[in-house]
């Protein structure tokens, strides 16, 4: 099976393959990952191949007209059955490579767009609709929200079905890293510790985030960290920095990888303002953190009132959210370990592999468009 991907670098979409590559071979999958630009550092194909998947970059410009034969070439070099492609090039590419060789074609929708932007946005929206339809064997929303949203722009189920990413078992915290990274942070036996591991972009709601936590009682004993990057870090430091309410209570770490600070967390805070299904959240969940979330997007499908709580886009109410768990210790770990238990059954990787294994099969039974 090949994924075929706009780009491996960093600032790419991740879509779960590093997960998948590890899962890959205990569910009878060989894994090609194939990038039609560039991954600049090379460290995403590197963990790829760490992980057991052949990688194959491209290094082409986006759009570049050479996509289609070089692809053609790395599905007939690897044997290729199947593609499984990963956002709008790469569709474009895959399916029209897939249809000289006449194999299936498998396309995940990592997003809900929202309204054109103009009519000749609308024209290529209802070109790239029509072609999935004609083109692609099965077409796999990562939420509920998502498949009802493909259906009004779509107007069929057909092919459809709904599976979300997995993400790989960190197993249990290690008490060991929980306490390092907690003394690194300054974090007492009796404090508390919320992350947040957003990107810090338009939309993610960090400025919400913070409004709420200057509402917090004084008397919380509570850090929260900010961690990753992107465009909004340097206004969102600058706030901090200039609010005597902030100042004292939010950190900036510039970890690439929140899995060691989730481990030591209390609690994952994610007031985002749109999202569908962020693998981040996921991983909170693996770490038996329970997570604050804004009622948005796939966000309620992942995180219940059983594991967490839901909020609306008010500072108000995550301030409250923040207070009733942050001062019940009983109630954290109730939640804790019903994230868990939700994770394994539900978006544990291994599990996600063995699904995705089955709409495979699935497509391949079918016949080909030509």
């Amino acid at each position: 099976m090949a994924h075929l991907v706009d780009t491996l670098h960093p600032d790419g979409g991740e879509y779960g393959l590093e997960a998948l590559a590890r899962a890959a071979r205990a569910a009878g999958l060989e894994l090609v990952v194939v990038g039609i630009s560039g991954s600049g550092d090379g460290a995403r194909a590197a963990a790829l191949r760490r992980s057991g998947a052949v990688v194959v970059e491209h290094g082409l410009a986006p759009w570049d007209p050479r996509a289609v034969p070089r692809v053609v070439e790395t599905l007939r070099e690897h044997r290729v059955r199947l593609v499984h492609t990963h956002a709008p090039n790469a569709d474009v590419a895959g399916s029209a490579a897939a249809t000289r060789l006449r194999i299936p074609v498998v396309s995940t929708l990592h997003r809900i767009e929202e309204e054109p932007a103009d009519w000749l946005d609308r024209v290529r929206r209802t070109a790239r609709t029509l072609a999935r339809k004609r083109f692609v064997t099965r077409t796999i929303a990562i939420s509920r929200l998502q498949r009802d949203w493909y259906l009004r722009v779509a107007g069929s189920e057909k092919g459809l079905v709904v599976l979300p990413d997995g993400v790989t078992d960190p197993g249990p915290p290690d008490p060991a890293v929980r306490a390092r990274v907690r003394r690194g942070l300054g974090v007492g036996d009796d404090g508390l510790l919320a992350v947040s591991a957003a990107p810090m972009r338009r939309g993610k709601g960090q400025d919400l985030l913070l409004d709420a936590l200057a509402e917090l009682p004084e008397d919380l004993p509570l850090t929260v960290v900010l961690t990753g990057d992107g465009p909004l870090r340097p206004w969102l430091e600058a706030r901090v920095g200039r609010e005597e309410e902030l100042e004292g209570r939010v950190v900036f770490r510039h970890h690439g990888d929140p899995g060691e600070l989730l481990q030591a967390a209390d609690l994952q805070l994610h007031t985002t303002r749109t999202d569908t299904m962020p693998s981040v959240v996921v991983r909170g969940m693996a770490a038996g953190v329970p997570a604050i979330v804004s009622r948005v997007g796939g966000l309620p499908e992942i995180v219940t009132r059983d594991v967490g709580r839901q909020v609306p886009l008010a500072a108000a109410a995550i301030a409250d959210a923040i207070v009733e768990l942050g001062g019940d210790d009983a109630l954290r770990a109730r939640l804790g370990r019903a994230a868990r238990a939700r994770f394994l059954e539900r978006f544990e990787a291994d599990g996600w592999a063995a699904r995705l294994r089955e709409v495979y099969e699935a497509a391949l039974t079918r016949p080909v468009s030509a």
